[in-house]
C-alpha cells in the first residue's frame, strides 16, 4: 500500500464510520452506496463483485431493502446524494457481510478500509456495552436508595402535617368570665 493510500484510509474519520452504520431489521448494517464510497468503488462494482460470490453472502450477512425500508431511509436523510438515479433498492451489509466483502475486494484500500470499519462495528458495540452496564448500575442504585428514600419521605410528611389536636385539658389559667 502506498503512502498515499494509508492517508486517504486514514482520512476516514471514526464519526464517518460510525455515522455510516445504520440498524434496519433489528441489525447493524452499512448500506452498499456508503461502501462502496469508502472502498473507492462504485456501488455498481460493488455489488457485481457480490453477485459473482453470492453464496458468500447468506441471509444473515446481506439482505435487500423493501420498498418500505428504502422510503423511510430516503425520508430520514438530508441529503439524497448517494440516491440519485437508483433503480434498485440497497443493499445492507451486517457486521459478518461487511468482513467477508474483504475476500472479495482484494484491493489494498479495500482491506484497509475493512479493518476501520470492522474497528467502528467493535467500538459500538463497546459502547453498547458499557451504556448497558451503566443502566444496570443505575438500576442496582435505585433499588439500593429505594428503601432509604422511603424512610426519608415518611419523615418529611411527619414534620409537615399538623400536629393533630389532643383532646384534654387546656393548658393555663381559665377565668370565671369566660
Amino acid at each position: 500500500m502506498t503512502d498515499s493510500q494509508t492517508t486517504q484510509v486514514a482520512l476516514i474519520s471514526s464519526d464517518t464510520l460510525t455515522g455510516s452504520i445504520l440498524v434496519i431489521r433489528g441489525h447493524k448494517v452499512m448500506l452498499d452506496a456508503d461502501l462502496a464510497a469508502l472502498y473507492g468503488v462504485e456501488t455498481k462494482a460493488l455489488n457485481q463483485a457480490v453477485r459473482r460470490n453470492i453464496e458468500r453472502f447468506p441471509d444473515d450477512f446481506m439482505f435487500q431493502l423493501t420498498s418500505d425500508e428504502m422510503e423511510d431511509l430516503r425520508s430520514q436523510t438530508v441529503t439524497a446524494s448517494s440516491w440519485g438515479g437508483r433503480r434498485t433498492r440497497p443493499y445492507a451489509f451486517t457486521e459478518q457481510g461487511v468482513a467477508m466483502l474483504s475476500s472479495v475486494l482484494k484491493s489494498p484500500r479495500a482491506i484497509q478500509v475493512n479493518i476501520e470499519i470492522m474497528r467502528a462495528f467493535v467500538r459500538l458495540r463497546q459502547m453498547v456495552t458499557s451504556n448497558a452496564d451503566l443502566a444496570r448500575k443505575l438500576n442496582a442504585l435505585e433499588r439500593k436508595y429505594d428503601g432509604q428514600f422511603k424512610i426519608v419521605f415518611a419523615a418529611i410528611r411527619e414534620l409537615t402535617e399538623p400536629t393533630p389536636k389532643k383532646k384534654g385539658r387546656p393548658i393555663g389559667f381559665r377565668s370565671d368570665e369566660e
